[in-house]
């Protein structure tokens, strides 16, 4: 959920429920904002929501905050500074001319406020898209995560392998007993090796200074001894890495994308099918941390295909809408195991299916898919003239009926109808919206 908190001191002569007031009404104005866009144009990454944020405009009226102010009437006083117009007594006429809050029309006088635009990030833009709607598991089933077995760092060990040796730990404990055991520094033997050359450098040599050679080969040897018996680094000091095994969650979800692209499904129903397939995408990835998109197409047949394929691809036939329901089942069994996947179904269709097609499509949709799948929808797309059907759930094709016969059996089984853009998101926010739970 989105907030707005306001840090502001409360202003004189404003209320603080004023001030309450004005802050919901510009949360409002946002979503407002936000829903609006969303209607006017396509929900693909790029497109309507891109990478560096959406700018938003909020208009003025929505930012002013209640004041009270003197009404018109009465005797009042006032102090002009600089007036050399007036004197005690005269009236003032009224301004002439406007004094609203902004507009199109010129005003030679009064002042007008711009409209208040500011861009919102991507995250805060599909944060406010998605305020209140909830993951479909209207099964009463867990979400599935799968469990790997991944590493993790467990402090420090005086045994291990090669690449797993801290070196840092391991210099620390040679430093400090070195320290400790008081071991020659190799400056200190080289100092001693040079006196000693030195001496014995000179042809004749005093007994004094035989003497002091003999005192200096002395000392050596116990510096070279000390240092012989403490090492530079003792197998004491190393430190290894240590990691154990743990178990990893790896939530993720897979969208099956069934699309009618018989000769009955021209350029506007598939603009409107792609609308709620790309908003549906976007919603499930910000629930899951995997998320895969499978394309299906049918006529006659159904195809897997790729994006470019599914929305694009010219290819025309008759229509058999089991086809898609059996080869969505296919890819299931192969690559998609229910105990390891949350699988949701989005279909789009005019509604026009071949003979008793319909029957077999809700005998698969009931047996087969949907007990797998955490939700499924279906969404008709219906002539922009056809207000009946959209006003009348009763009625419609024998595709639409079965599926209704679905959807009072099953509550994970969603279906709408649209007819233009505006219409996707509202029913989308209607398919998730949290559902009480009896």
């Amino acid at each position: 959920m989105h907030h707005f908190i306001d840090r502001r001191a409360n202003p004189k002569g404003k209320s603080l429920g004023n001030r309450q007031r004005f802050l919901r009404r510009a949360r409002e104005n946002i979503k407002e904002r936000v829903d609006r866009s969303v209607r006017e144009k396509s929900i693909g990454k790029g497109e309507s929501v891109p990478e560096n944020g959406e700018k938003i405009t909020i208009p003025a009226k929505g930012l002013k905050e209640p004041r009270l102010y003197h009404g018109p009437g009465g005797n009042r006083r006032h102090v002009l500074p600089g007036n050399k117009e007036f004197v005690v007594g005269d009236t003032i006429d009224r301004p002439q001319g406007g004094t609203g809050q902004g507009g199109r029309k010129a005003s030679e006088d009064g002042e007008g406020d711009d409209e208040f635009s500011f861009t919102l990030t991507r995250d805060e833009y599909l944060e406010i898209l998605f305020d209140g709607l909830e993951l479909p598991d209207l099964v009463e089933k867990a979400t599935v995560e799968t469990e790997t077995i991944g590493t993790r760092r467990a402090g420090l060990t005086t045994a291990g392998t090669p690449n797993n040796l801290n070196l840092v730990r391991t210099m620390r404990n040679s430093l400090g007993r070195r320290i400790a055991l008081q071991r020659p520094s190799t400056k200190s033997q080289r100092e001693l090796e040079a006196q000693v050359a030195e001496l014995e450098e000179l042809d004749a040599r005093s007994p004094s200074q035989e003497d002091l050679l003999a005192e200096l080969k002395l000392k050596l040897d116990g510096i070279r001894r000390k240092r012989r018996v403490v090492g530079y680094i003792d197998p004491l000091d190393l430190r290894y890495d240590t990691f154990v095994p743990e178990k990893i969650r790896n939530s993720r979800a897979v969208v099956f994308c069934l699309m009618d692209v018989s000769g009955s499904m021209q350029e506007r129903e598939k603009d409107l099918a792609k609308r709620f397939f790309l908003l549906l995408h976007l919603f499930l990835t910000r629930g899951y941390e995997h998320t895969e998109i499978v394309f299906v197409r049918h006529t006659h047949y159904a195809q897997e295909v790729d994006e470019e394929t599914f929305f694009y691809a010219r290819e025309t036939g008759g229509t058999i809408v089991s086809t898609a329901l059996e080869k969505m089942k296919e890819i299931i069994d192969e690559r998609y195991p229910p105990d390891e996947w949350n699988i949701y179904g989005a279909q789009a269709s005019d509604g026009e299916n071949f003979g008793n097609d319909s029957v077999r499509c809700r005998k698969i949709l009931t047996e087969q898919l949907l007990p797998v799948c955490q939700f499924y929808a279906y969404v008709e797309i219906v002539e922009e003239a056809a207000q009946m059907l959209l006003d009348n759930n009763e009625a419609g094709e024998d595709l639409w009926q079965n599926y209704r016969q679905v959807k009072g059996e099953v509550a994970h089984f969603e279906m709408q109808r649209v007819s233009e853009p505006g219409h996707i998101y509202p029913i989308f926010r209607e398919f998730f919206l949290p559902k009480v739970k009896g």
